[in-house]
């Protein structure tokens, strides 16, 4: 009772009982989680839930003060949640050991809460649960820290700008194709070869038109022309691939993917000659051999990642790993409503072991240095060491936001950096919240929620009728007549593609926890159509429990919080963002698309009036009112920071190259 009382002393009564009260999502348990998880116990906040799909490492004690060595290899959401009970016995805190991206975690979940904070270091995560945010109505406050680095900010839909607003560039570094699959010489070469090629090939998402050959990625036209015959070799080795990947779930399917890459294509590689003339060739691998050297004592599913295994060991792993995830594979195949392929995540234990396993044994058939599986880990993931104190300060960010929110005042929320180092005299800097990018792809959408009695009767016929027939009502979308219909990268409909109108949803994978956009022919993505109507978003889910009634066959909700856009104003010429070889860590610092620049007089001016504009940078100038940039002179300290590359990190604001 005394903390309750010095809380609302400080924070005011109501402040006090709206933090109380208040049902909050933390996505990620890692070192900002940690630090944040302990400031909101400490804070006044009761009612938490997390949800971190890892286990606790080794490495990890270093900045992540809640775990201890007894932890390790326990989730880490669970050990986080008991540590923080310890601190505050009253708090309501549960926890789940998940991936945040599975359809069990649908807009209906999302709707709980009262906000999400996000403690994430997956790009592509923060984008689902950005996604996800907006479509359930629920604010979002996005953090992220790169060594000295950090950023906070507070996300609404339809009043700020979303995580998308700001165009991100590549997360990592492309290879030409014939260094990657022919001549590697470094460790990262046969990581990217096992991830994005390997990986892909055998488990990965196929797209739509068949076509997967993307040989010739990062060669010029002339490289295409000198390597022809090499690309041609290559594809054949590519739809080789497709066809075991069809094979997934035999019983000897590793042995088969295991001769085909270290031993067939390799003897491939050794019959060109001239091209091991000025280098070392490589080594066939044979799988017998390499079997009979790994000790019996050796369990590949217990494996230390801080060790170089062996080549046989790499075997041994290699082979514990392909089965399971080709078991998974084949499950899911069989599974007519789920996705028939899987991603690679660096925190999925099958997918990080296989990863590991092929670029070792790649590695030792090229005589190139073998990696621990938790080095590997940090190159496959793009990880960037972290600095716990970044962490604290960013967290203790993110709680002052979140109360400011939960007490609607978000336009007292800014956006918020640390730069320390960065030739300031202050380290922690500040912005308003920015407004929404009107050509956002992700927030410029009506999100809507589509309620189906039996997705494996309801077809997509019956959903576009139900959509036409609310026209001239209160709850029209305002559409037209030729509509289309899209499911992530797929097009399920459009006025010349009608071949799934009498399938049932489930058949088209559209169950609760999918979301399908409906747009029109005069989409907001074509310039010359200003007032061209906005795409709306329905996210599937089951029906509300009715006191004994049958629900309805079909229904929408969500009306109340569409927002009202203004047309689109005149698309603005492109502009070119500064090249980046980005990584995340403990939340990764945001790309950024804002461009610098010096005039005759040496003052710094902000570039934004472009399309892809970002916000001020503060480590080197701030917007004048109006959102107009305005110069300043250059001191010495200025100068010198300004001979540091300003480079993109992930979620939209520059960050210093230091």
């Amino acid at each position: 009772m005394r903390a309750t009382t010095q809380l609302a002393r400080v924070l005011g009564e109501q402040t006090a009982e709206r933090v109380a009260q208040a049902r909050v999502l933390v996505v990620g348990a890692g070192g900002i989680g940690c630090e944040l998880l302990k400031d909101l116990c400490m804070s006044g906040f009761r009612r938490i839930h997390v949800v971190d799909l890892d286990t606790i490492d080794l490495s990890n004690l270093n900045r992540q003060f809640l775990f201890q060595q007894r932890h390790i290899k326990r989730p880490k959401a669970e050990v986080a949640v008991q540590a923080i009970r310890a601190f505050n016995p009253a708090i309501d805190a549960t926890a789940e050991q998940a991936n945040i991206k599975d359809a069990a975690y649908d807009v209906d979940w999302f709707a709980r809460f009262d906000l999400v904070l996000n403690a994430l270091d997956n790009l592509d995560a923060r984008r689902h649960v950005n996604t996800m945010c907006l479509a359930a109505h629920v604010p979002l406050i996005e953090s992220g820290t790169a060594g000295y680095l950090g950023q906070v900010t507070a996300i609404s839909g339809g009043r700020t700008e979303c995580f998308e607003c700001r165009p991100k560039p590549a997360e990592r570094k492309t290879y030409p194709v014939c260094t990657i699959r022919s001549t590697p010489s470094e460790p990262i070469h046969c990581i990217v070869w096992a991830k994005d090629y390997l990986f892909a090939r055998l488990f990965g998402e196929r797209p739509d038109d068949g076509n997967d050959d993307d040989d010739d990625q990062g060669m010029s036209a002339e490289e295409k022309a000198e390597n022809m015959a090499e690309l041609r070799q290559l594809r054949e080795e590519s739809r080789a691939l497709a066809r075991l990947a069809d094979a997934a779930g035999s019983a000897d399917f590793a042995r088969r993917v295991f001769d085909k890459v270290f031993s067939d294509d390799i003897a491939r590689l050794l019959s060109m000659e001239d091209m091991w003339r000025q280098r070392r060739p490589p080594t066939r691998l044979d799988y017998d051999a390499l079997r009979a050297s790994c000790g019996a004592a050796f369990d590949p599913a217990q494996a230390d990642d801080q060790a170089v295994l062996s080549p046989g060991e790499s075997l041994a792993l290699f082979a514990y790993a392909a089965d399971r995830l080709a078991q998974r594979l084949a499950e899911q195949r069989q599974q007519q409503q789920q996705q028939r392929f899987l991603s690679f995540d660096k925190d999925d234990d099958d997918a990080l072991a296989f990863v590991a396993a092929t670029a070792n044994l790649r590695s030792h058939a090229f005589g190139i240095e073998r990696q621990s599986v938790f080095a590997i880990k940090a190159m496959a993931g793009n990880i960037i060491p972290a600095i716990a104190t970044t962490n604290a300060i960013v967290a203790g960010m993110m709680v002052m936001q979140a109360m400011l929110v939960l007490t609607q005042r978000l336009d007292e929320c800014h956006t918020a950096y640390v730069a320390y180092g960065s030739g300031r005299a202050r380290t922690i800097l500040r912005e308003p919240l920015a407004a929404p990018n009107p050509r956002c792809p992700v927030c410029r959408r009506r999100y809507l929620t589509l309620r189906v009695a039996d997705c494996a009767q309801t077809t997509l016929g019956d959903v576009l009728r139900f959509v036409r027939g609310l026209a001239g009502s209160a709850r029209d979308l305002g559409l037209g007549e030729d509509v289309s219909v899209v499911e992530g990268h797929r097009l399920l409909y459009d006025p010349d593609f009608d071949d799934n109108l009498a399938r049932p949803l489930a058949h088209l994978g559209l169950i609760p926890g999918k979301m399908a956009t409906l747009a029109s022919d005069g989409d907001d993505d074509d310039d010359d159509d200003a007032c061209a109507p906005v795409p709306v978003v329905l996210s599937i889910a089951a029906p509300r429990a009715a006191d004994g009634a049958a629900p309805e066959p079909l229904s929408i909700e969500g009306f109340e919080h569409i927002p009202e856009f203004a047309p689109l104003p005149k698309a603005a010429a492109p502009a070119s963002s500064p090249p980046s070889d980005d990584g995340n860590d403990d939340g990764g610092v945001a790309e950024a698309v804002a461009e610098l620049a010096v005039d005759d007089d040496g003052a710094i001016v902000l570039d934004e009036g472009s399309d892809s504009g970002g916000p001020a940078v503060p480590c080197a100038s701030e917007a004048a009112p109006g959102g107009e940039p305005h110069k300043r002179k250059l001191d010495e300290g200025d100068q010198a920071a300004l001979k540091r590359r300003a480079v993109p990190g992930d979620s939209g604001f520059v960050v210093l190259d230091e």
